[in-house]
């Protein structure tokens, strides 16, 4: 098969397309991606790319990426993700025809990250190519448009909804990363269009030393009772309740919790840390995914943390998978489809999201447990992760939809 993969972020930006393009590649299967210029999360075009030009690369041996022009997220101020946003779309539309003129394809995936208007230069491309789009959602719109508290406009909102219903109109095939979707998703696009098809991760034995992580980072973690939060530090994830959940368990000098990633919330964080003088929370900056099994495997524990509004009850964070694959015990701040799936796996302890008291709680229960209690919960978690999402399998179930 030949695959035609639309979405607005890919390598070298951390996202699970990255890892889904590379296993239909190794399978056999003929990748070809169109997207833009790297920038996700510090908004800046990576060190390499300008954000002007057109730019054709292979990676990873036989991925062919195709990339238009884009305004860079620069430090995530709304002109400049609107901008952002908005000149992916416009490239998308003008530049990928030409770029991908003379190939066929056997179906298009677009990924369905926010906003949902990244998909849109797939509509057209079905069209030209005459093949069926497959559109994956990550998230659900117009419901996280109002979620986030930004747009409250009436009129706004119902513009965006009928956008949204187009645009699924458009479609041949929605899947869904939970099941929470299915619903208000089938309210515009119909049931038949809807099928659910959760995030995955590759379940590999991991490589557990790294030169890319310094040692002091991997000692830190190994001589503590080390809690760690992988990925964006934005304001989804509810960094306010992270700081206050440390400040309260401040005075328990064997306990530190590790902010890996970055993000616009970093800088405020940073003043916290220095103003409260919290010795238990550690920066540690951004790695590739490529060495978070390696920090991950050090670590006591691994956290989970969104925002208490309705939207993100919906979703199951990708690094639930991640974490899950690790065989760590989770704390889970959140509520909802992701707070279910570690519930369900047995796999840690969940608590009200936004609740810094609980949340704090939730880390001293872990901590008070036996090590052989914990290792319990990280091993029902990996065998729960084996089984619902193994990447292998789960790319096997993607190209036997996208060949229907």
């Amino acid at each position: 098969m030949k695959l035609l993969i639309v979405s607005q972020y890919f390598w070298p930006e951390s996202f699970l397309i990255n890892d889904i393009a590379i296993k239909l590649a190794e399978l056999g299967h003929e990748v070809v991606v169109a997207t833009g210029k790297p920038n996700y999360p510090d908004g800046d075009i990576f060190k390499g790319y300008k954000g002007w030009g057109l730019q054709h690369e292979e990676s990873f041996g036989k991925i062919k990426i195709f990339r238009v022009p884009i305004w860079p997220r620069k430090k995530g101020r709304a002109v400049h993700l609107l901008m952002n946003y908005f000149s992916f779309v416009l490239s998308g539309l003008i530049f990928f025809p030409w770029m991908l003129r003379g190939q066929h394809f056997d179906a298009i995936l677009a990924m369905g990250l926010s906003p949902i208007t990244a998909v849109i230069p797939g509509i057209p491309l079905k069209w030209l190519k005459r093949t069926k789009l497959t559109i994956w959602l990550q998230d659900i719109w117009p419901e996280s448009l109002s979620a986030t508290g930004h747009v409250q406009n009436k009129q706004i909102i119902r513009f965006v909804n009928w956008l949204v219903k187009g645009i699924y109109h458009f479609s041949d095939t929605i899947l869904v990363q939970s099941r929470s979707f299915v619903e208000p998703v089938s309210r515009l696009s119909g049931f038949d269009k809807v099928v659910y098809f959760p995030n995955s991760v590759a379940l590999l034995n991991p490589k557990l030393d790294s030169p890319d992580v310094p040692s002091s980072l991997l000692k830190e973690l190994e001589k503590s009772f080390s809690i760690v939060f992988a990925g964006n530090i934005g304001t989804a994830q509810a960094v306010e309740t992270i700081v206050e959940a440390v400040k309260k368990i401040k005075s328990e000098t064997k306990i530190k919790l590790f902010l890996v990633g970055s993000g616009v919330c970093l800088d405020w964080v940073k003043k916290q840390k220095e103003e409260s003088d919290l010795n238990n929370l550690y920066l540690a900056g951004r790695f590739p995914m490529s060495v978070m099994p390696a920090i991950f495997h050090r670590a006591s524990a691994l956290l989970v943390c969104l925002k208490d509004k309705p939207i993100f009850a919906y979703t199951i964070p990708s690094k639930v998978q991640a974490y899950l694959a690790a065989g760590r015990p989770i704390i889970a701040s959140l509520k909802g489809e992701g707070a279910r799936v570690v519930t369900e796996s047995g796999a840690g302890l969940v608590c009200d999201p936004e609740n810094a008291e609980a949340l704090a709680d939730r880390i001293m229960d872990l901590y008070l447990m036996s090590k052989a209690e914990r290792d319990h919960m990280g091993a029902s978690g990996k065998r729960y992760c084996a089984k619902n999402f193994d990447m292998n399998k789960k790319v096997q179930e993607l190209v036997s939809i996208l060949s229907c």
